[in-house]
C-alpha cells in the first residue's frame, strides 16, 4: 500500500515492512498486489511463528577485537522485537529466509539449550570466562514468556557459578530478578539495558514490539535498586535521528542507577542497507537523505564499513566527535563502572547418565 502522497506504507506492529530478497537466492519473488493503487487495501500485521530448532551445540566463541575474545549462547534466531536497525538480521538468510519481515515473524528456538549449555560447560577441556547470554538476538524477546530457556540456562548458569552478561531491550529481566540477585551476591552477572532514543513514537517505530524508553530506564532502577549490577548501552546511534540524544541517555540511565555505560554505532551489513532505507522512505522521507549522507560520513563514503575497529564506532572527525562527547558525559555523570565477574567459583555439574546405564549399574545382566 501506499499513502497519499505515494509513499510506501509500514507495516503495523513491525520494524521491516516487507522481506528484502535474500542474498543466497537466485530466484526472488515479488508479493502479487490485486489493487496497485492500494486505495482499499487494508495491511494487517503478519503473525508470528515458532520453530524448534535442533541445534546440537550452543556455545559460540569469537575473537573478534571489537567486543574482546569472548563466547555466547543464543536461545533464539530472530526476534519478534522486529528493531528495524538490527546487525543480525542477515543471519536469517543462513535459514533460507529473508532478513526483512522473516526476521520477526519466524522465530527459531533452540530447546535444548539450558541442558546443551550444561553440558558442553561440563567438558574435562573447558575453561571458565564470562559467557554473553542472547548477543545476537535479545534472549527476552517475547517468545521467553512462553518458552523460559533463559531463565532455565541462568538457572543452571547459577548452579556451576559461571559469570554471566546479559544485554536486553526488556523488561522481562525484571522475571529473573531472584536469580540475578543471587548471581550478583557472588560477582556472576552483569546486566545492560540498550536504549536507543528517549522518544515514545521514535521508538515505537523504529523497536515496535521492545519495551519503551521510559520502561527500560525502570527496568534499570528496579534492578539497581535490588543490588544487581547494571549499564546501558545507546546502541545503535543513528546519525542525524538519535545522535543529539546520547547526552540525554546517559544522564536518565545514570539517574536511574546504571553504573557503566557503552555506545555502538548504527551498523548496515549486507541486506540491512536496503531495508534501513526503505524504513527511512516510510517514516521519515524528509531525513532520508540526510540521515545516509552522515551515515556515509562516518564510514568513509560507504554505508557499512566492515572492518574492526571501525563498524562500531566509525572514523573521520564526525566519528571523534561522538566518541569525545560520550567520555565526556560519562566523566559528567560519574559512572563508577562494574566490578570484574568472577571465574574462580566455577563448579562444572556432573553429567546424568540415561536412565539405561543407571540401570545397568545396579543389574549388570540388563541390557
Amino acid at each position: 500500500m501506499q499513502d497519499k502522497n505515494g509513499r510506501p506504507d509500514p507495516t503495523r506492529g513491525r520494524g521491516a515492512s516487507h522481506n528484502p530478497p535474500n542474498r543466497y537466492h537466485i530466484i526472488n519473488r515479488e508479493p502479487f498486489t490485486p489493487d496497485p493503487e492500494g486505495t482499499d487495501l487494508s495491511r494487517p500485521s503478519p503473525i508470528t511463528r515458532f520453530f524448534p530448532d535442533t541445534a546440537r551445540t550452543v556455545l559460540t566463541t569469537n575473537d573478534s577485537p571489537d567486543i574482546g575474545p569472548g563466547q555466547s549462547v543464543n536461545p533464539y534466531r530472530g526476534c519478534e522485537h522486529g528493531c528495524v536497525y538490527c546487525f543480525a538480521r542477515p543471519t536469517h538468510a543462513y535459514l533460507d529466509l529473508s532478513p526483512g519481515l522473516d526476521f520477526e515473524t519466524r522465530i527459531f528456538f533452540k530447546e535444548h539449550a539450558p541442558e546443551l549449555l550444561k553440558k558442553e560447560l561440563a567438558r574435562p577441556s573447558y575453561r571458565c570466562q564470562p559467557l554473553a547470554l542472547g548477543i545476537n538476538t535479545d534472549a527476552y524477546q517475547p517468545a521467553e514468556n512462553l518458552l523460559g530457556l533463559t531463565r532455565r540456562s541462568l538457572d543452571n548458569l547459577l548452579s556451576m557459578r559461571h559469570p554471566v552478561t546479559l544485554v536486553t531491550k526488556s523488561s522481562l529481566v525484571e522475571r529473573d530478578i531472584d536469580i540475578l540477585v543471587e548471581m550478583a551476591r557472588l560477582d556472576l552477572v552483569h546486566v545492560h539495558l540498550s536504549i536507543t532514543t528517549l522518544e515514545p513514537e521514535l521508538a515505537r517505530r523504529l523497536e515496535p514490539r521492545a519495551a519503551t524508553p521510559n520502561r527500560r530506564l525502570q527496568t534499570i532502577r528496579t534492578l539497581s535498586d535490588a543490588g544487581v549490577p547494571v549499564g546501558v548501552m545507546v546502541a545503535p546511534v543513528i546519525p542525524v535521528l538519535t545522535e543529539s540524544e546520547m547526552e540525554h541517555i546517559l544522564e536518565e540511565a545514570r539517574s536511574a542507577g546504571a553504573r557503566s555505560a557503552g555506545y555502538v554505532l548504527l551498523r548496515l551489513p549486507l541486506e540491512l542497507g536496503d531495508l534501513f532505507e526503505r524504513w527511512l522512505e516510510e517514516h521519515v522521507p524528509d531525513k532520508k537523505a540526510a540521515v545516509l549522507s552522515a551515515v556515509r560520513e562516518f564510514h568513509g563514503g560507504k554505508l557499512y564499513d566492515s572492518r574492526f575497529g571501525a563498524r562500531m564506532r566509525g572514523t573521520g572527525v564526525r566519528a571523534n566527535l561522538l566518541e569525545q562527547r560520550f567520555r565526556l558525559q560519562v566523566r559528567r555523570q560519574k559512572f563508577p563502572g562494574l566490578t570484574s565477574l568472577r571465574t574462580d567459583l566455577f563448579t562444572p555439574l556432573p553429567q546424568e547418565k540415561s536412565g539405561k546405564n543407571i540401570l545397568k549399574s545396579l543389574f549388570p545382566d540388563f541390557s
